[in-house]
C-alpha cells in the first residue's frame, strides 16, 4: 500500500480513512470494534471522529475499543470541535473558552493524552481567527494536539487562517476536511487548486453520497429503512434529490459494467483525484467495509475517469453536500 503524506507534514496516512460517525448511532459497540479491528488489520492507519457524533457517545466508544484493541499508538486518531456539546451559549463554535473545554472532554472520552489531528469541524465567523488559532496552537504547545485542520470551510478562510499563522507564529494548519463525491465537485473550483498550492492534505466525506452512487435509491422518494436520510432526516434527507437518484444510478451501472460495486468506485474515484489524500470511509458493517477495502488497492482507469466526467462533469453540483455550510449558495439547478 502506497502511503500519503498528510499535506507538508511527517505524517503519512493510509488513501482511505475511517469514519466514525455511525457508531452508538446506529452501530452498537460490538460491531464497531469488529469494524476497527478488520480495517487496521487491512493497513487502514487513521480513524476520524468527532466531539458531537451520538452526543459524545461515539468518542467514548471509540476510546473504549482502542483500549481494548490495544491500538491507540497503532493509529492516527482525529476528532473535531464546533458543534454545540450544552445549552450554555459558550459551549459551541470556535472561541478560545470552547475550544480549549472542548479538546479536554475529547482526550477524557478518547481515553487519551494526545489527539493527533484536532480539526475545527467548521468555521466561525463570528470569533476572530487569531483567538481561535491561538487557543489550538496553546493545545499544541501543551502537548494535548499534534496537528490542526479545519473542516467544510471555504477557501479563502483557510489561507486567511494560514496567512494569520504565519505572522503571528502558530501552528499551522496541515489539513482540511470537506465533503466530495461525484454529486457535489464544487471543491474542484478553488479549494482543490488551493490546498495543493499550499501543500495541505485533503481528507474528503461521504464519497458515496448518502448512497446514491452506491445505487441505494430507486427513487428519492423510495429511502431505504436502514438509510441515514431515513434514520435522521433533516440535512440528509435534503441531500437526496431526485436528479441525484437519477446520476447516482447511470453511475452503479457504469461500475458494474466496469467489473466494479458501485460503492467501490465511488470511493475510488474520489481517491485518484489530484489534490486528495484520502475519502473518509464510514461502513455500518463489516461487510460493507470488507467491500471498499479492495480500494486501497485499486487505480482509476482513464476510460472510467472520462466516462464519470461524462455523466457529472467537472465542478458542477448535483446534490449538496455543503448544506450544513451556511456560508455556501444552496441552490441546485
Amino acid at each position: 500500500m502506497n502511503h500519503r503524506h498528510l499535506g507538508r507534514c511527517g505524517l503519512q496516512i493510509a488513501p482511505l480513512v475511517l469514519g466514525t460517525d455511525n457508531y452508538g448511532n446506529p452501530t452498537p459497540e460490538a460491531d464497531a470494534e469488529a469494524i476497527v479491528a478488520a480495517a487496521l488489520a487491512a493497513g487502514i492507519n487513521c480513524i476520524d471522529t468527532a466531539d458531537m457524533y451520538a452526543g459524545g457517545e461515539t468518542e467514548r466508544m471509540l476510546g473504549r475499543i482502542l483500549k481494548a484493541l490495544g491500538a491507540r499508538d497503532k493509529v492516527i486518531l482525529a476528532s473535531k470541535c464546533h458543534y454545540p456539546t450544552s445549552a450554555n451559549p459558550n459551549d459551541r463554535g470556535n472561541s478560545r473558552y470552547h475550544i480549549m473545554r472542548a479538546c479536554e472532554d475529547s482526550l477524557r472520552r478518547l481515553q487519551t493524552d494526545v489527539i493527533d489531528l484536532y480539526q475545527l469541524h467548521r468555521p466561525d465567523f463570528n470569533v476572530p481567527l487569531d483567538e481561535t488559532l491561538r487557543a489550538l496552537d496553546d493545545l499544541v504547545r501543551q502537548g494535548k494536539v499534534r496537528y490542526i485542520g479545519s473542516s467544510t470551510a471555504p477557501a479563502w478562510h483557510i489561507m486567511a487562517a494560514l496567512m494569520t499563522s504565519e505572522l503571528r507564529g502558530y501552528v499551522h494548519f496541515v489539513a482540511e476536511q470537506s465533503p466530495y463525491n461525484l454529486l457535489d465537485r464544487r471543491v474542484e473550483n478553488e479549494l482543490l487548486p488551493m490546498v495543493r498550492h499550499a501543500r495541505l492534505g485533503l481528507i474528503t466525506w461521504s464519497p458515496m453520497a448518502m448512497g446514491m452512487l452506491a445505487g441505494r435509491y430507486s427513487s428519492a422518494s423510495a429511502v431505504p429503512a436502514d438509510s441515514r436520510a431515513q434514520l435522521r432526516g433533516g440535512i440528509y434527507a435534503e441531500r437526496v434529490t431526485p436528479r441525484g437518484v437519477e446520476v447516482g444510478n447511470r453511475f452503479a451501472a457504469l461500475a458494474r459494467a466496469h467489473g466494479m460495486e458501485p460503492a467501490q468506485l465511488a470511493v475510488l474515484w474520489v481517491k485518484e483525484q489530484a489534490g486528495v489524500t484520502a475519502p473518509i470511509i464510514g461502513p455500518r458493517t463489516v461487510a460493507q467495509l470488507e467491500t471498499l477495502l479492495p480500494v486501497l488497492e485499486m487505480e482509476l482507469s482513464d476510460e472510467v475517469r472520462a466516462a464519470c466526467d461524462e455523466i457529472a462533469p467537472p465542478g458542477g453540483v448535483i446534490a449538496s453536500f455543503f448544506n450544513s455550510a451556511p456560508w455556501m449558495a444552496q441552490r441546485i439547478v
